[in-house]
Protein backbone atom coordinates (compact mmCIF):
# COMPACT_ATOMS: atom_id res chain seq x y z
CA UNK A 1 0.00 0.00 0.00
CA UNK A 2 1.54 3.19 -0.97
CA UNK A 3 2.61 5.23 1.93
CA UNK A 4 2.60 2.19 4.53
CA UNK A 5 6.25 0.92 5.93
CA UNK A 6 7.40 -2.13 7.39
CA UNK A 7 7.60 -3.10 10.95
CA UNK A 8 11.80 -3.36 10.58
CA UNK A 9 12.09 -0.23 8.40
CA UNK A 10 14.65 1.07 10.40
CA UNK A 11 16.47 -1.28 10.38
CA UNK A 12 16.73 -2.63 7.07
CA UNK A 13 16.86 1.23 4.91
CA UNK A 14 20.12 2.43 4.91
CA UNK A 15 21.87 4.83 6.71
CA UNK A 16 22.91 8.76 6.23
CA UNK A 17 22.36 8.56 2.69
CA UNK A 18 24.15 11.95 0.88
CA UNK A 19 26.55 13.13 -1.30
CA UNK A 20 29.84 11.24 -0.94
CA UNK A 21 31.61 12.65 -3.96
CA UNK A 22 31.13 15.70 -6.55
CA UNK A 23 32.74 16.88 -9.44
CA UNK A 24 32.60 19.91 -11.32
CA UNK A 25 33.52 20.63 -14.82
CA UNK A 26 33.94 23.95 -16.63
CA UNK A 27 34.65 25.04 -20.10
CA UNK A 28 38.88 25.85 -20.76
CA UNK A 29 38.11 29.31 -21.74
CA UNK A 30 36.43 32.51 -20.14
CA UNK A 31 35.82 36.17 -21.60
CA UNK A 32 36.73 38.73 -18.85
CA UNK A 33 33.56 40.64 -18.51
CA UNK A 34 35.86 44.41 -17.60
CA UNK A 35 36.96 44.01 -21.17
CA UNK A 36 33.40 42.67 -22.88
CA UNK A 37 31.78 45.89 -21.22
CA UNK A 38 34.20 47.78 -23.34
CA UNK A 39 33.89 45.57 -26.11
CA UNK A 40 29.81 45.61 -26.03
CA UNK A 41 29.76 49.27 -25.36
CA UNK A 42 28.14 49.33 -21.78
CA UNK A 43 28.71 51.90 -18.85
CA UNK A 44 31.77 50.74 -16.97
CA UNK A 45 30.99 48.23 -13.69
CA UNK A 46 27.63 47.22 -15.84
CA UNK A 47 29.07 43.64 -15.60
CA UNK A 48 31.52 43.65 -12.93
CA UNK A 49 29.72 45.67 -10.49
CA UNK A 50 25.91 45.49 -11.09
CA UNK A 51 25.74 41.91 -12.02
CA UNK A 52 29.01 41.45 -9.50
CA UNK A 53 30.61 39.06 -12.48
CA UNK A 54 34.39 39.05 -13.11
CA UNK A 55 34.44 36.26 -16.01
CA UNK A 56 31.93 34.58 -18.35
CA UNK A 57 33.22 30.86 -19.13
CA UNK A 58 31.90 29.80 -22.45
CA UNK A 59 31.14 26.52 -24.79
CA UNK A 60 32.57 26.71 -28.57
CA UNK A 61 30.87 24.36 -31.07
CA UNK A 62 33.26 21.57 -29.62
CA UNK A 63 30.87 21.05 -26.48
CA UNK A 64 27.23 20.63 -26.24
CA UNK A 65 25.33 19.13 -23.34
CA UNK A 66 25.92 15.51 -24.03
CA UNK A 67 29.19 16.14 -24.51
CA UNK A 68 29.51 18.07 -21.06
CA UNK A 69 27.47 15.14 -19.07
CA UNK A 70 29.74 12.57 -20.53
CA UNK A 71 32.98 14.32 -19.30
CA UNK A 72 32.16 15.21 -15.85
CA UNK A 73 30.89 11.42 -15.64
CA UNK A 74 33.84 10.29 -16.85
CA UNK A 75 36.30 12.42 -14.70
CA UNK A 76 34.17 11.79 -11.21
CA UNK A 77 34.19 7.56 -12.36
CA UNK A 78 38.27 8.28 -13.09
CA UNK A 79 38.74 10.86 -10.02
CA UNK A 80 37.24 8.16 -7.56
CA UNK A 81 38.35 5.34 -8.89
CA UNK A 82 34.51 3.99 -9.71
CA UNK A 83 33.88 1.13 -11.67
CA UNK A 84 31.50 1.24 -14.20
CA UNK A 85 29.73 -1.94 -13.21
CA UNK A 86 29.25 -0.86 -10.11
CA UNK A 87 26.32 1.72 -10.84
CA UNK A 88 22.44 1.68 -10.74
CA UNK A 89 21.15 4.60 -11.52
CA UNK A 90 22.10 7.56 -13.55
CA UNK A 91 20.29 10.27 -13.82
CA UNK A 92 21.12 13.56 -15.47
CA UNK A 93 19.45 16.69 -14.50
CA UNK A 94 19.39 18.96 -16.86
CA UNK A 95 17.28 22.52 -18.39
CA UNK A 96 18.75 21.97 -22.09
CA UNK A 97 17.60 19.25 -25.12
CA UNK A 98 19.23 18.38 -28.14
CA UNK A 99 16.71 15.83 -29.10
CA UNK A 100 12.88 16.27 -28.17
CA UNK A 101 12.70 12.48 -27.46
CA UNK A 102 16.66 10.54 -26.96
CA UNK A 103 18.10 11.62 -23.36
CA UNK A 104 20.96 13.15 -22.57
CA UNK A 105 21.45 9.59 -20.34
CA UNK A 106 21.60 7.15 -23.26
CA UNK A 107 24.37 8.80 -24.52
CA UNK A 108 25.93 8.59 -21.27
CA UNK A 109 25.41 4.88 -21.60
CA UNK A 110 28.38 4.96 -24.21
CA UNK A 111 30.64 5.45 -21.43
CA UNK A 112 29.10 1.73 -19.95
CA UNK A 113 29.52 0.04 -22.58
CA UNK A 114 32.70 -2.11 -22.29
CA UNK A 115 31.52 -3.12 -18.64
CA UNK A 116 28.61 -4.75 -20.08
CA UNK A 117 26.41 -2.60 -17.25
CA UNK A 118 23.27 -2.04 -19.04
CA UNK A 119 21.23 -2.40 -15.81
CA UNK A 120 21.49 1.38 -15.40
CA UNK A 121 17.83 3.11 -13.88
CA UNK A 122 17.26 7.13 -14.08
CA UNK A 123 16.72 8.82 -16.55
CA UNK A 124 16.81 12.76 -17.23
CA UNK A 125 15.07 14.84 -15.20
CA UNK A 126 14.21 18.31 -17.15
CA UNK A 127 13.50 21.87 -15.58
CA UNK A 128 14.98 24.79 -16.41
CA UNK A 129 17.94 25.52 -13.46
CA UNK A 130 15.73 22.68 -10.74
CA UNK A 131 16.82 19.69 -13.51
CA UNK A 132 19.98 19.13 -11.11
CA UNK A 133 18.10 19.21 -7.67
CA UNK A 134 15.36 16.62 -8.66
CA UNK A 135 17.80 14.72 -9.76
CA UNK A 136 19.43 14.79 -6.74
CA UNK A 137 16.07 13.91 -4.99
CA UNK A 138 15.38 10.90 -7.17
CA UNK A 139 18.66 9.33 -6.77
CA UNK A 140 18.66 9.95 -3.19
CA UNK A 141 15.18 8.34 -2.53
CA UNK A 142 16.05 5.12 -5.01
CA UNK A 143 18.58 4.16 -2.60
CA UNK A 144 16.84 5.20 0.62
CA UNK A 145 13.06 5.11 0.32
CA UNK A 146 12.85 7.19 3.75
CA UNK A 147 14.69 9.70 2.65
CA UNK A 148 11.99 11.80 2.07
CA UNK A 149 11.47 13.46 5.83
CA UNK A 150 9.08 15.94 4.65
CA UNK A 151 12.11 18.66 6.02
CA UNK A 152 12.36 20.09 2.28
CA UNK A 153 10.59 23.46 1.80
CA UNK A 154 9.17 23.26 -1.78
CA UNK A 155 7.21 25.99 -3.87
CA UNK A 156 6.37 25.63 -7.78
CA UNK A 157 4.02 27.46 -9.91
CA UNK A 158 3.30 28.25 -13.55
CA UNK A 159 4.80 31.26 -14.84
CA UNK A 160 6.33 32.57 -18.03
CA UNK A 161 9.56 34.30 -16.23
CA UNK A 162 12.35 32.43 -18.55
CA UNK A 163 11.39 29.70 -20.74
CA UNK A 164 12.94 28.64 -24.38
CA UNK A 165 10.21 27.29 -26.65
CA UNK A 166 12.24 27.83 -30.05
CA UNK A 167 13.84 24.10 -30.48
CA UNK A 168 15.68 26.11 -32.90
CA UNK A 169 17.27 28.25 -31.03
CA UNK A 170 20.02 28.29 -28.18
CA UNK A 171 18.61 31.40 -26.74
CA UNK A 172 15.77 32.15 -24.03
CA UNK A 173 12.55 34.31 -23.96
CA UNK A 174 12.82 36.22 -20.71
CA UNK A 175 11.13 38.66 -18.34
CA UNK A 176 14.06 40.19 -16.63
CA UNK A 177 11.83 41.83 -13.95
CA UNK A 178 9.13 38.77 -13.75
CA UNK A 179 12.33 36.44 -13.10
CA UNK A 180 13.70 38.54 -10.59
CA UNK A 181 10.14 39.02 -8.83
CA UNK A 182 9.70 35.00 -9.27
CA UNK A 183 12.99 34.13 -7.65
CA UNK A 184 12.83 36.17 -4.43
CA UNK A 185 9.26 35.29 -4.26
CA UNK A 186 9.87 31.51 -4.05
CA UNK A 187 12.90 31.89 -1.59
CA UNK A 188 10.35 33.75 0.51
CA UNK A 189 7.93 30.85 0.27
CA UNK A 190 10.59 28.23 0.51
CA UNK A 191 11.80 29.90 3.30
CA UNK A 192 8.52 29.89 5.28
CA UNK A 193 7.76 26.51 4.82
CA UNK A 194 11.16 25.36 5.44
CA UNK A 195 10.94 26.93 8.69
CA UNK A 196 7.90 25.67 9.84
CA UNK A 197 8.63 21.84 9.25
CA UNK A 198 11.96 22.70 11.04
CA UNK A 199 9.85 24.24 13.96
CA UNK A 200 7.32 21.52 14.43
CA UNK A 201 9.89 18.96 14.38
CA UNK A 202 11.63 21.14 17.50
CA UNK A 203 8.42 21.13 19.21
CA UNK A 204 8.11 17.44 18.99
CA UNK A 205 11.93 16.93 20.60
CA UNK A 206 10.33 19.71 23.75
CA UNK A 207 12.37 22.46 21.48
CA UNK A 208 10.13 25.71 21.14
CA UNK A 209 12.20 28.50 19.10
CA UNK A 210 12.72 29.54 15.38
CA UNK A 211 14.71 28.51 13.02
CA UNK A 212 16.68 31.33 11.44
CA UNK A 213 19.80 32.21 9.46
CA UNK A 214 22.17 31.39 12.00
CA UNK A 215 20.85 27.78 12.11
CA UNK A 216 23.24 27.41 9.19
CA UNK A 217 26.76 26.95 8.76
CA UNK A 218 26.31 27.91 5.74
CA UNK A 219 24.12 29.29 2.91
CA UNK A 220 23.92 28.52 -0.56
CA UNK A 221 21.80 29.46 -3.90
CA UNK A 222 21.06 28.86 -7.01
CA UNK A 223 23.48 31.64 -8.48
CA UNK A 224 22.10 33.14 -12.03
CA UNK A 225 24.45 36.44 -11.16
CA UNK A 226 26.17 36.97 -7.81
CA UNK A 227 24.85 39.99 -6.60
CA UNK A 228 21.38 38.18 -7.07
CA UNK A 229 22.49 35.92 -4.15
CA UNK A 230 23.69 38.26 -2.08
CA UNK A 231 19.82 39.99 -2.14
CA UNK A 232 18.63 36.96 -1.36
CA UNK A 233 20.51 36.12 2.05
CA UNK A 234 19.17 39.92 2.46
CA UNK A 235 15.74 38.47 1.57
CA UNK A 236 16.28 35.35 4.01
CA UNK A 237 16.89 37.92 7.02
CA UNK A 238 13.97 40.06 5.87
CA UNK A 239 12.14 37.20 6.61
CA UNK A 240 13.58 36.04 9.75
CA UNK A 241 13.05 39.96 10.66
CA UNK A 242 9.25 40.23 10.11
CA UNK A 243 8.71 36.93 11.60
CA UNK A 244 10.59 37.10 14.98
CA UNK A 245 8.36 38.82 17.74
CA UNK A 246 11.17 39.83 19.95
CA UNK A 247 13.07 41.50 17.14
CA UNK A 248 13.29 45.05 19.13
CA UNK A 249 16.24 42.93 21.79
CA UNK A 250 17.97 41.56 19.05
CA UNK A 251 21.02 43.75 18.11
CA UNK A 252 21.23 42.33 14.74
CA UNK A 253 17.80 44.52 13.57
CA UNK A 254 18.60 47.64 15.19
CA UNK A 255 18.63 50.31 12.60
CA UNK A 256 15.63 48.62 10.89
CA UNK A 257 12.55 48.96 12.58
CA UNK A 258 11.27 51.66 10.19
CA UNK A 259 10.09 48.16 8.07
CA UNK A 260 8.55 46.32 10.81
CA UNK A 261 5.04 46.75 9.10
CA UNK A 262 6.46 46.37 5.40
CA UNK A 263 4.53 43.45 3.51
CA UNK A 264 7.14 40.94 1.07
CA UNK A 265 5.25 41.25 -1.78
CA UNK A 266 5.53 45.10 -1.84
CA UNK A 267 9.17 44.64 -1.36
CA UNK A 268 10.55 42.63 -4.43
CA UNK A 269 11.65 46.35 -6.27
CA UNK A 270 11.43 48.33 -3.14
CA UNK A 271 15.32 49.55 -3.00
CA UNK A 272 15.44 51.19 0.78
CA UNK A 273 14.34 47.53 1.67
CA UNK A 274 17.21 45.76 -0.47
CA UNK A 275 20.18 48.37 0.72
CA UNK A 276 18.97 48.41 4.61
CA UNK A 277 18.81 44.73 4.49
CA UNK A 278 22.24 43.70 2.38
CA UNK A 279 23.99 46.18 5.01
CA UNK A 280 22.48 44.13 8.23
CA UNK A 281 23.32 41.44 6.72
CA UNK A 282 26.98 41.75 5.20
CA UNK A 283 28.37 40.27 7.80
CA UNK A 284 26.27 36.92 7.85
CA UNK A 285 27.01 36.70 3.73
CA UNK A 286 31.19 36.95 4.46
CA UNK A 287 30.49 34.18 6.91
CA UNK A 288 28.00 32.01 5.07
CA UNK A 289 27.43 32.56 1.28
CA UNK A 290 30.38 34.62 -0.01
CA UNK A 291 32.76 31.43 -0.10
CA UNK A 292 30.27 29.98 -2.52
CA UNK A 293 30.81 32.26 -5.21
CA UNK A 294 34.02 31.31 -6.39
CA UNK A 295 32.66 29.57 -9.27
CA UNK A 296 29.68 31.36 -10.34
CA UNK A 297 31.66 34.69 -10.11
CA UNK A 298 34.47 33.22 -12.39
CA UNK A 299 32.63 31.31 -14.55
CA UNK A 300 28.95 32.56 -14.97
CA UNK A 301 25.22 30.90 -14.83
CA UNK A 302 25.65 27.33 -15.20
CA UNK A 303 22.13 26.70 -15.12
CA UNK A 304 20.89 23.32 -13.53
CA UNK A 305 24.38 23.03 -12.03
CA UNK A 306 24.87 26.35 -10.57
CA UNK A 307 23.78 25.86 -6.88
CA UNK A 308 26.32 22.28 -6.94
CA UNK A 309 28.71 24.48 -8.21
CA UNK A 310 28.11 26.70 -5.21
CA UNK A 311 28.68 23.65 -2.92
CA UNK A 312 31.64 22.61 -4.73
CA UNK A 313 33.06 26.47 -4.05
CA UNK A 314 32.24 25.98 0.03
CA UNK A 315 33.76 22.08 0.01
CA UNK A 316 36.82 23.44 -2.26
CA UNK A 317 37.61 26.13 0.00
CA UNK A 318 37.33 24.63 3.32
CA UNK A 319 38.88 22.14 5.20
CA UNK A 320 37.27 19.08 6.73
CA UNK A 321 37.72 20.07 10.44
CA UNK A 322 36.05 23.17 9.17
CA UNK A 323 33.12 21.72 7.73
CA UNK A 324 32.34 18.64 9.89
CA UNK A 325 29.16 18.84 11.63
CA UNK A 326 27.54 21.97 9.64
CA UNK A 327 24.46 22.53 8.67
CA UNK A 328 24.53 23.97 4.78
CA UNK A 329 21.09 25.21 3.46
CA UNK A 330 20.65 25.00 -0.49
CA UNK A 331 18.02 27.09 -2.20
CA UNK A 332 17.74 25.21 -5.53
CA UNK A 333 15.62 27.46 -8.41
CA UNK A 334 14.23 26.93 -12.01
CA UNK A 335 12.65 29.43 -13.66
CA UNK A 336 9.30 28.48 -14.58
CA UNK A 337 9.51 27.68 -11.44
CA UNK A 338 10.50 24.88 -9.40
CA UNK A 339 11.97 25.81 -6.22
CA UNK A 340 13.27 23.59 -2.96
CA UNK A 341 15.08 24.75 0.11
CA UNK A 342 16.70 22.30 1.73
CA UNK A 343 19.56 21.47 3.82
CA UNK A 344 22.38 18.93 4.08
CA UNK A 345 24.29 18.01 7.05
CA UNK A 346 27.88 17.32 7.01
CA UNK A 347 29.24 14.19 8.82
CA UNK A 348 31.04 14.64 11.81
CA UNK A 349 33.76 12.17 10.55
CA UNK A 350 36.94 14.96 9.53
CA UNK A 351 39.20 12.09 10.24
CA UNK A 352 41.88 11.45 7.31
CA UNK A 353 40.53 8.90 4.55
CA UNK A 354 36.88 9.64 5.71
CA UNK A 355 34.13 10.48 3.25
CA UNK A 356 34.49 14.25 4.42
CA UNK A 357 38.46 14.17 3.68
CA UNK A 358 37.91 12.52 -0.06
CA UNK A 359 35.67 14.57 -1.35
CA UNK A 360 37.28 17.87 -0.25
CA UNK A 361 40.41 16.63 -1.23
CA UNK A 362 38.90 15.74 -4.49
CA UNK A 363 38.50 19.50 -4.99
CA UNK A 364 40.94 21.49 -3.71
CA UNK A 365 42.29 22.26 -6.85
CA UNK A 366 39.18 23.66 -7.95
CA UNK A 367 40.88 27.55 -8.22
CA UNK A 368 43.92 26.23 -9.63
CA UNK A 369 41.68 24.56 -12.48
CA UNK A 370 39.99 27.98 -12.90
CA UNK A 371 43.23 29.84 -13.03
CA UNK A 372 44.58 27.35 -15.84
CA UNK A 373 41.67 28.56 -18.11
CA UNK A 374 42.90 30.49 -21.27
CA UNK A 375 41.16 34.39 -21.45
CA UNK A 376 40.29 35.59 -25.42
CA UNK A 377 39.33 38.60 -26.58
CA UNK A 378 35.78 39.85 -26.72
CA UNK A 379 35.56 39.83 -30.48
CA UNK A 380 36.59 36.29 -30.37
CA UNK A 381 34.40 35.22 -27.74
CA UNK A 382 31.04 36.94 -29.95
CA UNK A 383 32.59 35.23 -33.04
CA UNK A 384 32.65 31.61 -31.39
CA UNK A 385 29.21 32.51 -30.17
CA UNK A 386 27.83 33.70 -33.23
CA UNK A 387 29.37 30.20 -34.81
CA UNK A 388 27.26 28.67 -32.38
CA UNK A 389 24.09 30.45 -33.51
CA UNK A 390 24.37 29.82 -37.33
CA UNK A 391 25.71 25.78 -36.49
CA UNK A 392 22.73 24.87 -33.84
CA UNK A 393 20.78 22.01 -35.02
CA UNK A 394 22.75 21.70 -38.67
CA UNK A 395 23.35 18.03 -40.17
CA UNK A 396 26.86 16.96 -42.36
CA UNK A 397 28.48 19.42 -39.68
CA UNK A 398 32.08 18.89 -38.54
CA UNK A 399 32.58 21.74 -35.68
CA UNK A 400 35.60 24.36 -36.66
CA UNK A 401 37.23 25.09 -33.40
CA UNK A 402 40.56 23.98 -32.52
CA UNK A 403 40.43 21.12 -29.48
CA UNK A 404 43.58 22.47 -28.82
CA UNK A 405 41.87 24.86 -26.45
CA UNK A 406 39.99 22.28 -24.39
CA UNK A 407 41.26 20.80 -21.66
CA UNK A 408 43.22 17.24 -21.25
CA UNK A 409 40.37 14.51 -20.71
CA UNK A 410 37.50 17.14 -22.09
CA UNK A 411 34.83 15.32 -24.47
CA UNK A 412 33.42 16.83 -27.91
CA UNK A 413 31.65 16.84 -30.64
CA UNK A 414 33.33 15.20 -33.33
CA UNK A 415 30.76 15.68 -36.10
CA UNK A 416 26.85 15.65 -36.79
CA UNK A 417 25.99 13.07 -39.43
CA UNK A 418 22.97 13.77 -42.04
CA UNK A 419 20.64 12.24 -39.40
CA UNK A 420 21.70 14.14 -36.74
CA UNK A 421 23.11 11.62 -35.06
CA UNK A 422 26.28 13.07 -32.77
CA UNK A 423 29.81 11.32 -32.47
CA UNK A 424 31.95 12.65 -30.02
CA UNK A 425 35.44 11.48 -28.73
CA UNK A 426 37.83 12.21 -25.92
CA UNK A 427 40.88 14.52 -25.80
CA UNK A 428 43.65 12.36 -23.95
CA UNK A 429 44.17 12.24 -20.78
CA UNK A 430 47.63 12.30 -19.22
CA UNK A 431 46.87 9.45 -17.52
CA UNK A 432 45.38 7.83 -20.76
CA UNK A 433 47.72 4.11 -22.06
CA UNK A 434 48.63 4.57 -25.38
CA UNK A 435 46.45 4.18 -28.29
CA UNK A 436 45.47 0.45 -29.28
CA UNK A 437 46.22 -0.09 -32.82
CA UNK A 438 43.12 -0.21 -35.53
CA UNK A 439 41.71 3.21 -33.98
CA UNK A 440 38.60 4.45 -36.06
CA UNK A 441 38.82 7.75 -38.05
CA UNK A 442 36.77 10.37 -39.13
CA UNK A 443 37.94 12.10 -42.52
CA UNK A 444 36.70 15.37 -43.69
CA UNK A 445 37.90 18.30 -46.27
CA UNK A 446 39.72 19.60 -43.65
CA UNK A 447 39.84 17.80 -40.02
CA UNK A 448 40.71 14.66 -38.89
CA UNK A 449 39.52 13.32 -35.59
CA UNK A 450 40.95 10.36 -33.53
CA UNK A 451 38.44 7.92 -31.96
CA UNK A 452 40.53 6.65 -28.66
CA UNK A 453 40.25 2.88 -28.45
CA UNK A 454 37.30 1.39 -26.89
CA UNK A 455 39.35 0.00 -23.92
CA UNK A 456 39.40 4.14 -22.43
CA UNK A 457 35.39 3.99 -22.53
CA UNK A 458 35.40 5.38 -25.55
CA UNK A 459 33.21 4.88 -28.51
CA UNK A 460 34.36 3.68 -31.84
CA UNK A 461 32.22 4.22 -35.10
CA UNK A 462 30.92 1.45 -36.65
CA UNK A 463 32.83 -0.70 -39.39
CA UNK A 464 30.28 -0.03 -42.13
CA UNK A 465 30.76 1.18 -45.17
CA UNK A 466 32.23 4.75 -45.95
CA UNK A 467 29.57 7.56 -44.80
CA UNK A 468 29.36 10.26 -47.18
CA UNK A 469 31.75 13.12 -46.65
CA UNK A 470 30.99 15.52 -44.49
CA UNK A 471 29.95 19.28 -45.32
CA UNK A 472 31.97 22.11 -43.19
CA UNK A 473 29.60 25.23 -42.78
CA UNK A 474 31.58 28.70 -42.73
CA UNK A 475 30.79 31.57 -42.24
CA UNK A 476 33.34 33.13 -43.96
CA UNK A 477 34.83 34.95 -41.31
CA UNK A 478 37.19 32.69 -39.49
Amino acid sequence: MPGSLPLNAEACWPKDVGIVALEIYFPSQYVDQAELEKYDGVDAGKYTIGLGQAKMGFCTDREDINSLCMTVVQNLMERNSLSYDCIGRLEVGTETIIDKSKSVKTNLMQLFEESGNTDIEGIDTTNACYGGTAAVFNAINWIESSSWDGLRGTHMQHAYDFYKPDMLSEYPIVDGKLSIQCYLSALDRCYSVYRKKIRAQWQKEGKDKDFTLNEFGFMIFHSPYCKLVQKSLARMLLNDFLNDQNRDKNSIYSGLEAFGDVKLEDTYFDRDVEKAFMKASSELFNQKTKASLLVSNQNGNMYTSSVYGSLASVLAQYSPQQLAGKRIGVFSYGSGLAATLYSLRVTQDATPGSALDKITASLCDLKSRLDSRTCVAPDVFAENMKLREETHHLVNYIPQSSIDSLFEGTWYLVRVDEKHRRTYARRPSPNDDTLDEGVGLVHSSTATELIPSPAKKVPRLPATAPEPEATVISNGEH
